[in-house]
């Protein structure tokens, strides 16, 4: 199928080109040197250290203080009692650390018919290559139901495979590093999180011996080379399970590639897209998006960008694993940038933009593990921080779920929002899947990060509930005065976020109403009437902050104060047009001003002009988020590397061809001009429905096939009337309403 592999015909030189693998724990960078190959590896759950506690008690007694200071419009004064008092006794949570490189080293010889590829639907990598006269290939893959990683090689001369094995990296940042048994190497990390890392060879036809720190492997018709690792952070006995996976894996090589497909397969098929044009699968990748940036077109480059999202989800984010952070799972720093953390102030919130719509549920349930992880200390700096109940997050958090402020940056470092945003993925999540167990079960971290803002807010001198202290993440204003700010109260993100998460937890009691909660539940209805609403300024924009500051760089990669368009849905261009011409404003002025300029920022716009409707911005967009934003290998570029702008991305391609806000369906909303003909397949809908089936022929939709999960009511605009199971159903303000039967099918003529 189209647009399914990423292809090139030499090898990478750098890591970030190098293409990606992984179960969701073990991830793998493979380079595609045919002779001397580098597999950078890593494991989700090597970081940095343990816990820490660095909860600030100053900032109890301060709170007051701080919040004078910002209604005084103090600024500076407020800038330094920040500093001061509401840091982090240590500044710094953990950080994600590399497991190391592998090299696979042959005897070196004249190399021809070189190609390196990686199969999305099957999460293979293969390169294959022509030594001498002898042709080789070598397969490698992550095997979630095995948990290991394998690296196949065979050639098309019987014993010809010969090769050898070692592993090093981390900056000399290890331990043992030697010989187990003849075909078994043990590599062990004692800094931070100890670790074990087992390389086992098996040899058909063929040998392996030991050699100190090496395995070689000689004569061989066919080699499995399978790394396992295992942290303290999982097990107790890392050493000796991680041997024993490797192991027992070697036992049955040949079925290890079986089960991976299969599993691989089955999540990756569930969701697909084609958009007619030219065919250029045969062309490199590379040599694609050198096109793009040279100006020209090729509309399957953004079917394969969304394709890879798909399959960087599977690979970077499933059951039982940590969540994606910044880098997914792939790292080769011992001091990342930003420490490869979880930033929450949007990095973390966009991995998971696309993976309810692209009916990857399961790989969305890290996420909710990790906020179990962080409830716990969330309410321990709630209360040692604010005096408040409930639970809260700043703007990071860490393997352990660290809650309280990381860094000392006075843009971004005081903001308390990040548990409350990460909450309603929980709503989101069950309006697309409709399982009232996960509710039930995740109920009350809602409710806890609501909580926490029924103490935390104050009463501004208009009458509403603001939050304060707090910061419009990452950006600077400009006071009447001149002076240059940072903690304000009220912004405008903030009282989207709120918005949102009290509607979630009030709906959420409704559903499934648990007579623990009406008081609270009463008391977040009343305090959600009482946020200040979205304010139009100046220049015509949404305003970021409660008073309509100018902002010092007014092309910010942050565009905060458009939560309430996407990812929330407070504005519409139905249901509030002035608000979305504001919000049209925003987006134009922050591009004028140079936006968009790192990947992740350029993704959130993509889903801003789909949300407004505009194919031909998104388009536009997505273009220039290929060419300024995309490495060789398709791995987004803030820069450095920073995974969050694949999965924004791809997210935003979902969006301009189908949404499902309100729970009202909307086909083709935002169509790029250039995307003329196409179908599409798997795309889930909130309300509980999977669009089965779906095609658009000249820009005009044809035929949708819809499956109702839940028998849920069926919403889709529509200004003209359309056939559901061939009745003509006439739509009444825009919407075309109709009942439902769980599992049976419905066939939409538009």
């Amino acid at each position: 199928m189209l647009n399914n592999k990423l292809y090139y015909t030499s090898p990478a030189k750098e890591w970030h080109n190098a293409l990606p693998l992984g179960n969701g724990r073990l991830g793998a960078m493979v380079y595609g040197e045919p002779l001397n190959e580098t597999i950078s590896l890593n494991e989700d759950s090597l970081w940095s250290g343990g816990f820490r506690k660095r909860e600030n008690p100053d900032a109890r007694d301060n709170i007051g203080l701080m919040r004078k200071l910002i209604r005084e419009g103090r600024a500076s004064e407020a800038n330094k009692l920040c500093e001061s008092a509401f840091y982090g006794n240590n500044d710094q949570q953990r950080h994600y650390q590399p497991l190391g490189d592998m090299h696979i080293v042959s005897e070196k010889t004249e190399i021809s018919d070189y190609s390196h590829s990686l199969s999305l639907e099957y999460g293979v990598d293969e390169v294959k290559y022509t030594a001498g006269n002898v042709h080789f290939e070598r397969r490698t893959f992550v095997s979630y139901p095995d948990d290991v990683i394998i690296t196949m090689i065979r050639s098309d001369v019987k014993g010809s495979v010969s090769f050898e094995v070692s592993i090093d990296g981390r900056d000399d940042s290890y331990d043992e590093n030697r010989a187990y048994d003849g075909n078994t190497l043990v590599y062990t990390i004692s800094d931070g999180i100890p670790c074990t890392c087992v390389i086992h060879i098996v040899a058909l036809g063929g040998r392996v011996t030991a050699h100190g720190s090496r395995l070689r492997a000689d004569d061989a018709d066919t080699a499995y080379i399978i790394t396992a690792a295992q942290t303290a952070y999982r097990t107790g006995d890392h050493f000796y399970k991680a041997i024993s996976q490797a192991k027992r894996a070697g036992r049955d090589p040949g079925g290890l590639y079986i089960r991976h497909i299969k599993d691989h397969n089955d999540l990756y098929s569930r969701c697909r897209l084609n958009i007619e044009g030219e065919d250029c699968d045969g062309i490199p990748t590379d040599k694609r998006l050198e096109n793009i940036r040279n100006g020209g077109t090729d509309t399957g480059l953004a079917v394969l960008y969304f394709n890879f999202s798909k399959y960087l989800m599977i690979a970077g984010s499933r059951p039982g694993t940590l969540p994606l952070n910044l880098q997914g799972i792939w790292n080769k720093d011992m001091w990342p940038a930003w420490g490869c953390k979880y930033t929450v102030n949007i990095n973390t919130e966009m991995n998971y933009w696309g993976a309810e719509v692209q009916s990857l549920s399961e790989c969305h349930m890290p996420l909710f593990d990790h906020i179990e992880r962080m409830r716990e200390h969330g309410r321990v700096t709630a209360r040692d921080m604010y005096g408040c109940g409930g639970a809260v997050c700043h703007h990071n958090t860490d393997i352990w779920g660290d809650t309280a402020p990381q860094d000392k940056w006075l843009p971004a470092t005081l903001w308390v929002m990040g548990l409350a945003w990460l909450c309603i993925h929980i709503w989101e999540h069950f309006e697309y899947t409709q399982d009232l167990d996960f509710l039930n079960d995740r109920f009350d971290a809602m409710v806890e990060a609501a909580e926490f803002f029924l103490d935390y807010l104050v009463e501004n001198e208009d009458g509403y509930l603001v939050v304060s202290p707090t910061l419009s993440p990452e950006n600077t204003y400009i006071t009447s005065e001149g002076e240059k700010g940072h903690l304000s109260e009220g912004c405008t993100m903030d009282t989207a976020i709120l918005y949102t998460l009290f509607t979630d937890v009030i709906r959420a009691a409704k559903i499934l109403w648990d007579e623990d909660y009406p008081d609270i539940i009463g008391r977040i209805k009343q305090t959600r009437d009482k946020l200040p609403p979205l304010k139009v300024g100046k220049h015509g924009q949404i305003c970021e902050w409660m008073r309509d500051y100018d902002e010092a760089e007014p092309g910010h990669r942050h565009i905060s104060q458009l939560f309430a368009l996407y990812p929330g849905d407070m504005i519409t261009p139905e249901k509030t047009p002035v608000l979305a011409e504001a919000a049209r404003t925003t987006i134009e002025r922050r591009l004028s001003h140079g936006g968009g300029h790192t990947g992740w920022s350029r993704a959130w716009i993509i889903n801003m002009w789909a949300r407004l409707y505009d194919g031909a911005r998104v388009e536009e967009n997505i273009n220039a988020l290929l060419a300024q934003s995309t490495a060789d290998s398709m791995l987004d570029m803030h820069p450095p590397f920073q995974i969050d702008g694949n999965f924004g991305g791809g997210a935003g391609i979902a969006e301009a061809l189908f949404q499902s806000t309100g729970g009202v369906m909307r086909f083709l909303p935002a169509l790029p001009p250039s995307w003329e003909s196409g179908k599409l397949s798997g795309f889930m809908a909130r309300g509980g429905f999977r669009v089965a089936a779906f095609s658009w022929q000249d820009h005009k939709p044809g035929r949708a096939v819809i499956i109702p999960l839940a028998g849920n009511m069926c919403r889709i605009r529509s200004d003209k009337p359309i056939k559901v199971n061939g009745e003509i159903k006439e739509p009444v303000n825009g919407i075309v309403r109709f009942e439902t039967e769980q599992g049976k099918l419905i066939m939409v003529d538009f």
